[in-house]
Order: C-alpha cells, then sequence, then structure tokens
C-alpha cells in the first residue's frame, strides 16, 4: 500500500460510513446515504458512493435527507461531507438550492503512523491526555478559537458526553492536549477505527500566539504513538493547509480533497 491509488483506495473501503460515525446516536439509511445524528444537535451525511446517480436523482436524495434529518426539533445544522474524487453530478448545486453553505476544502491525508510519532517537545510545553469534564470542555473551547471560532459549547458538551459514554458504548476517542504556562494552547483527538488499521488524528489546532513552534507536531506524534501502541500502523486525517505541510513532511500523502457543506436551522 504504497501508492497515491492504494491510499485513496483504501480511505473508500475502510474510513468510510461506518468507520465515521462510532459515536453516532442513529443512523438512518436513505438510497446510498446514511444519515446520522450526533450529540449536540448534529446532523450529518455520509455515503460509500452514490451509486451512479444522476442529477436529478441526487437533488432528491438532498431534499430527502434535509426532509428527514429537520424532522427531529434537536438538529441546529446538518454537515453534507463531500469528497474530491467522488462522482456527484449536480451535488454542489443541489446543496446550495436546499441552503448549504461550502466551508474552507480539506487535504485527505494518509501515510504510516511511525512517520509521525517522533517529534521534539518544544521547551516549556507539557503534553498530555485529558479525560475530566472540565479539561474536555477548555480543550473544545481552545480549539475553537484556534480556528478563530467562537467557543461552541454544544461541541463541547458533545465531546464530554461521548467519553462520559465510553464504558457503555466504547469507540476509543481520545483527547490530547498542549499546555504552557498552565494553559491549553493546543488541542486534538486520537480516533482509532475499529476493525483497520487506521487511527484518525483530528484537530490539534494551536493558537496564533503559539504558532511556530513545533506544538502541533509534538501533539500529532503523542496521538501518533498511543495509536501505534494500540496495534494501529495507518493516519488519516482531513487536513488545513496550516497543518498539511507539516503531515507532508512527515511522509504522509494528499490522496483527495474533502468540503463540508453545512446548513444551519434558522429556526
Amino acid at each position: 500500500m504504497t501508492t497515491p491509488a492504494d491510499l485513496l483506495r483504501a480511505y473508500d473501503e475502510q474510513l468510510r460510513t461506518d468507520a465515521e460515525t462510532p459515536s453516532a446516536l442513529s443512523v438512518e439509511r436513505l438510497g446510498p446515504l446514511r444519515l446520522v445524528t450526533f450529540a449536540g444537535g448534529r446532523g450529518f451525511v455520509t455515503y460509500r458512493d452514490l451509486g451512479g446517480a444522476d442529477a436529478g436523482r441526487v437533488a432528491e436524495l438532498v431534499a430527502g435527507a434535509v426532509e428527514r434529518l429537520e424532522a427531529d426539533p434537536a438538529i441546529r445544522e446538518i454537515e453534507w461531507k463531500t469528497r474530491g474524487h467522488d462522482a456527484a453530478p449536480g451535488l454542489h448545486e443541489a446543496l446550495l438550492a436546499h441552503g448549504f453553505e461550502p466551508e474552507e476544502a480539506e487535504s485527505i491525508m494518509i501515510g504510516p503512523l511511525t512517520a509521525l510519532a517522533d517529534a521534539p517537545l518544544p521547551r516549556g510545553v507539557v503534553i498530555r491526555r485529558v479525560t475530566d469534564a472540565d479539561a474536555i470542555r477548555e480543550a473544545s473551547r481552545a480549539a475553537d478559537r484556534a480556528f478563530g471560532d467562537e467557543p461552541d459549547e454544544r461541541r463541547a458538551a458533545a465531546l464530554v458526553a461521548r467519553i462520559a459514554r465510553e464504558a457503555d458504548r466504547p469507540d476509543g476517542m481520545q483527547m490530547w492536549v498542549a499546555e504552557a504556562d498552565g494553559a491549553i494552547v493546543s488541542a486534538g483527538r486520537l480516533e482509532p477505527v475499529a476493525g483497520t488499521a487506521f487511527a484518525g488524528i483530528w484537530g490539534g489546532a494551536t493558537l496564533p500566539s503559539h504558532r511556530g513552534r513545533g506544538i502541533y507536531r509534538a501533539l500529532t506524534a503523542a496521538r501518533a504513538r498511543s495509536a501505534l501502541a494500540m496495534g494501529r500502523t495507518l493516519c488519516h486525517s482531513d487536513s488545513t493547509e496550516d497543518s498539511r505541510p507539516i503531515l507532508e513532511r512527515s511522509g504522509l500523502v494528499k490522496v483527495s480533497t474533502t468540503t463540508p457543506y453545512v446548513r444551519r436551522r434558522e429556526d
């Protein structure tokens, strides 16, 4: 599994549908689509492929997904996860017509975990895994601020609930943080994918005041070592243009792109 085509095939076969939704509260099928409900009022749409649907059928699927998910008043936003290599005629237009807005495209990165596992720890920085509710909430807030967003308390609450459910519904997710002067300056998740060789590296955003010190790389290395200890060998990550070059220098390969389209309830 060394070429980008091989890695992309592994992504499509192992990292879509069930692998994306280990913490789902519910999953409903609509043709090729999986309509997912997560904690915190979040709906999510994903699929392995669209089964050769033409533009007319794609528009019907988008309309049907919105109707079904928004029938649940608890859902405040819906994310439709698109991939750049999918055959999806008319999908962009159909999503826009139903109130979705595209967010920043990200690179789908795949490669060996061993390539990420060795990085120096910047002076004055502590890297650790957090499991208590207060630290998880603060980690979520720090990640939101690092991405330039206002802290989303619903997202933080969903992460706390997910950790709390670990005993009953284990999915292996871990939250890791980097601290400087006693404050969280970077945070990210590790998500092992059951039944595969993969673990996902998510987040890892660093506050602007602490960038350029190698904190993201050190935080990624700590998560990679944890994944290796679980027996995982491959890493996948949806990366912004800030993190993509760092992962490429460590040996990961860009195999495609992914763009989230988000619809937020107005009422």
